[in-house]
């Protein structure tokens, strides 16, 4: 293949961004697969990310086959698979990240502007056919949705793989709760690249040059150049403020083919936008799909490559491939040792059997009907829980797709926070954890809720699926029972015979039990939530919420679970 190293592509504002072309030998036209973001686009793989790429290369030795593995780079397409099968890949460096001047602005209008020009340059060049594809993983697909909904006339297909659609709900904000990934995130993975350290920087090991430019700027230049994402996600509690309007994205408005993959362990950042992202696209071609294993995985293994291949095939380069045959809905069902592959054909699953659990609160259990009489149970409203079990399922048992719970709450503060989990415990009494896109022993699935936005939106609000509007804050009265209804990202598990399912509600992230030392990120020991935290000190003060938590079970306020239990097809 040829090289094109910082290509300069012209922005609508006359600045430039600068993108790695990755192309067939020879004079051909060819469909391009294009990412955009701020990782460093000559960053290696193996450099940046060590510990994702040793793990990816020793349990997925395929992803090296055909490949020398030189230009891989984090979450992007290795041009060494691609390009032999007729693609050109491109790398973007957007604005202010790695070789492209000027202020990084993640998820910003800007940014998605910028997106759109690059692939309108593209789709002109000589070597292009003028169908672009986008590929790319976690950032490099949330950016697809919103640059998709502006309709670039020669994108041709993306394909978000563990990509959030909404940047307050899937990502920033958990039912109105700060979650502190991102203020992790940005000074490890985008200001450690960004555009101006010249020499501070490393080095592009394939070229010589340096990653972030020759520019060197001072300290206090390069904190002009970037903003604060921390104070504008602290300073933002509702989806109507200013920071988050202007980074909503008009899914309706999103047309070309759309190939969704989401990950059953993506909690907190890596799922429920990949579903929402389907459901909403106005695209009449739209397919989703479900997977396991850490988010950075198969992106790149044989099943992976296979699945966008044979998308892309079809929408880039108009091969009768018999994609248009496949199911809407393609999923990896979870077992206790393995993954099973199912085609379905909507979401929800339209032979769900929905089904209630009541909470008890006082033995602490989940049963089909309301316990007789009122019971309740207490628990700190800054780090405190309560956990409830149904009995030990009769037969195996599947519960696949959206959960919800209505609880009935009170407090003796003026807000709480509440943190739903819902875990798998085997016959022995040891709960079964499972890998997650960033979490090595996670649980089934989590939902969280502040109090203060349990405003519901009548009109896209489901049974099995709230939608809290987050425009007000609406306290609590001290001692006053409330009903909140609380979304619950989706799961997908087959309960063997003789397990449990266990909710826990909490004032706090989820903690398993395990015994350390834990793995770390970021600084951060990961116990069960990894670093999708909700843990700032300034959005989530003893003021507001160190009160004493009541939940309320019975005739009168009768809190339940509702699970989505699928039976079998046969």
């Amino acid at each position: 293949m040829q090289i094109d190293w910082d290509a300069e592509i012209p922005m609508d504002d006359g600045s430039v961004v600068r993108a790695d072309v990755y192309r067939p030998d020879g004079d051909g036209r060819h469909p391009v697969l294009m990412s955009y973001g701020p990782y460093a686009k000559g960053l290696h793989f193996g450099e940046g990310y060590p510990m994702q790429w040793k793990g990816l290369t020793e349990k997925h030795p395929e992803i090296l086959r055909g490949s020398s593995g030189r230009y891989a780079n984090w979450e992007t397409a290795d041009p060494e698979r691609w390009v032999p099968m007729g693609y050109i890949c491109i790398r973007v460096d957007s604005r202010g990240a790695g070789r492209s001047p000027g202020v990084v602005d993640s998820f910003s209008p800007r940014e998605v502007q910028d997106f759109y020009d690059c692939i309108e340059w593209a789709a002109q060049q000589p070597w292009s056919n003028g169908k672009i594809g986008l590929a790319g993983v976690s950032y490099y697909g949330a950016t697809q949705w919103m640059v998709a909904a502006k309709r670039p006339p020669h994108l041709a297909a993306i394909c978000p793989f563990e990509g959030f659609s909404d940047f307050y709900r899937d990502a920033c904000r958990h039912g109105g709760i700060l979650n502190t990934f991102m203020k992790e995130w940005y000074p490890r993975q985008v200001e450690n690249v960004q555009h101006g350290l010249g020499r501070r920087g490393r080095v592009n090991a394939n070229n010589g040059e340096l990653l972030c430019g020759p520019v060197e700027l001072s300290e206090e230049e390069l904190r002009a150049n970037r903003v604060d994402i921390e104070a504008m996600q602290l300073g933002a509690e509702l989806i109507t403020d200013p920071y988050f309007q202007s980074r909503r994205t008009d899914l309706a408005a999103v047309e070309v083919p759309v190939l969704s993959c989401a990950n059953w362990g993506g909690h907190g950042l890596h799922l429920r936008g990949n579903v929402q992202g389907y459901l909403g696209a106005g695209s009449r071609q739209k397919w989703l799909e479900f997977h396991g294993l850490e988010h950075w995985t198969h992106f790149y293994t044989d099943y992976g490559v296979a699945l966008q291949k044979k998308f892309f095939d079809h929408f880039l380069k108009g091969e009768d491939n018999g994609w248009e045959r496949e199911a809407a809905i393609r999923m990896q069902v979870r077992h206790v040792d393995r993954f099973v592959d199912r085609d379905e054909h909507e979401w929800p699953l339209a032979r769900t059997q929905w089904t209630r659990a009541y909470l008890d609160a006082g033995k602490r259990s989940l049963l089909p009907e309301p316990s007789e009489g009122e019971t309740q149970t207490s628990f700190d409203g800054m780090k405190g829980k309560a956990s409830f079990s149904i009995a030990p399922f009769a037969e195996d048992t599947e519960i696949t797709g959206p959960l919800a719970a209505t609880l009935h709450i009170s407090t003796t503060a003026h807000d709480a926070d509440l943190f739903l989990t819902v875990r798998a415990f085997a016959p022995d009494g040891k709960e079964h954890l499972v890998v997650g896109a960033v979490e090595f022993n996670a649980p089934l699935a989590q939902g969280w809720l502040r109090a203060s936005h349990r405003k519901l939106d009548p009109k896209a609000s489901k049974p099995y699926q709230p939608v809290h509007v987050h425009d007000e804050i609406e306290y609590l009265r001290p001692g006053e029972v409330y009903a909140v209804e609380v979304e619950i990202w989706p799961m997908c598990f087959v309960f063997p015979k003789g397990y449990r399912l266990v909710l826990t509600v909490g004032s706090s992230d989820f903690e398993h039990d395990l015994p350390g030392p834990h793995p770390e990120l970021y600084g951060k020991a990961m116990r069960g939530s990894s670093v999708l935290l909700h843990d700032h000190p300034k959005d989530r003060t003893p003021e507001r919420f160190g009160g004493q938590v009541t939940l309320h079970s019975g005739e009168r306020h009768p809190s339940f679970l509702l699970l989505p239990v699928i039976p079998s097809k046969d």
